[in-house]
């Protein structure tokens, strides 16, 4: 069996569940990180080095980490030539395009401040890195606001696998107590994807 270790509030571990939800891909699920540890022992660390999630094992124990990079491969090895993960480099080109803005641009924004809210003591937070992270975030999503103004998905009028990191964050974005600026492309795009199965079951969750 197909496993992704990891526990199922991670955003990184929530975008290879969907994907393999949208693959039809069977896998089993097994807590670890956060309040389950698990990671600092010599055994995991010999399948990722980094001591983080997720970790995907292929049945034949084959593995890899990297969340996005989990996703390219899902997509090059059970979705190529589908919609996912289409063969025309260029719609390809620019779903990945996207995946990467995920992580270099809008968790750089949004994470220091989610880490602030959610993975620091009260008493040791710090309401300046907040306030910053949530600046550059309201900049960031400008940027994908714009443009899912003319059109439905990240590469064009086809869900694909550059949505799914995309749409993580996005979520995220949304449901954070935070003052926002109105962005009405991005509600509708995060109403579009609840109307997935798989993102509305695994990501769609009350975030902690």
């Amino acid at each position: 069996m197909r496993r992704i270790l990891g526990r199922a509030n991670s955003i990184n571990v929530m975008k290879v569940i969907w994907a393999c939800e949208e693959l039809g891909l069977p896998y089993a699920r097994e807590d670890l990180g956060g309040p389950f540890g698990g990671l600092d022992t010599p055994a995991y660390r010999a399948m990722n080095p980094n001591a983080l999630i997720p970790v995907l094992v292929e049945p034949d124990g084959w593995l890899m980490w990297e969340s996005n990079a989990i996703l390219r491969y899902l997509g090059t090895a059970y979705g190529k030539g589908g919609p996912l993960w289409p063969d025309d480099p260029r719609a390809r080109a620019t779903s990945d395009q996207w995946m990467d803005w995920q992580q270099t641009v809008a968790n750089a924004s949004l994470g220091p401040a989610f880490v602030q809210m959610y993975r620091t003591p009260a008493e040791k937070r710090d309401q300046a890195v907040i306030d910053k992270s949530i600046a550059r975030s309201a900049e960031a999503f400008r940027v994908i606001e714009a443009h899912l103004a003319s059109q439905p998905y990240v590469a064009g009028d086809t869900f694909t696998l550059g949505d799914i990191p995309v749409g993580c964050h996005v979520y995220r974005y949304l449901h954070l107590p935070i003052d926002r600026p109105d962005m009405p492309a991005l509600a509708a795009y995060h109403e579009r994807l609840l109307r997935r199965l798989a993102y509305a079951t695994h990501v769609a969750l009350p975030i902690t």
